[in-house]
C-alpha cells in the first residue's frame, strides 16, 4: 500500500534513448501504487506519447534539452508530469483525429494527444515560468 503522499522526480535529455528509463521509472511507481497490469500499461503509454511529443515538436529532436518527470500518488489518484523549456503545445488548436481513417489509411503519427485524453482520467497543459507542464491524472 503506497505511503499517504508519495512524490518522486527524474531529469533526462530529450532523446527517443531515453524512452525505456522513463517508461520504467513510471510503471515502477503506478505498480506500487496498486495498478493493475493493464492501468501500469495504460499510464506508460500516455507518458510514453507526451514524452515522444516532447522531443519531437517541443524540441524539434534537439538531445542537449532536458525534461523533467515528476509523479505523485495520494490515496486515491496518481498523476505524472512532463516538463520541458521548448515550442509550446496549445490545447485549443488541436482537433481529435479520425483514428479509424488514419488505420485505414495506415498513417502513422498523429494520435498521442487523442491516445493520453483516452487512456488518463484527467490531463492538463498548462505553463510554469518558462517551463510547459503536461499533468496526467489516472484515478485508482
Amino acid at each position: 500500500m503506497p505511503k499517504h503522499n508519495s512524490t518522486h522526480t527524474m531529469r533526462v535529455q530529450a532523446s527517443t534513448e531515453h524512452l525505456a528509463e522513463v517508461r520504467n521509472f513510471v510503471a515502477k511507481h503506478a505498480k506500487s501504487f496498486g495498478f493493475k497490469k493493464q492501468d501500469v500499461a495504460d499510464i506508460r503509454l500516455a507518458v510514453d506519447e507526451a514524452y515522444t511529443n516532447i522531443i519531437k515538436h517541443a524540441y524539434k529532436h534537439d538531445k542537449n534539452r532536458l525534461v523533467d518527470i515528476k509523479l505523485g500518488y495520494n490515496s486515491n489518484e496518481f498523476w505524472v508530469s512532463l516538463l520541458d523549456s521548448g515550442k509550446t503545445f496549445d490545447p485549443s488548436s488541436y482537433t481529435e483525429p479520425d483514428v479509424r481513417e488514419k488505420i485505414k489509411q495506415k498513417k502513422r503519427g498523429g494520435v498521442g494527444v487523442y491516445l493520453i485524453k483516452k487512456l488518463m482520467d484527467d490531463v492538463e497543459y498548462s505553463k510554469e515560468g518558462q517551463l510547459n507542464k503536461i499533468r496526467m491524472t489516472k484515478k485508482k
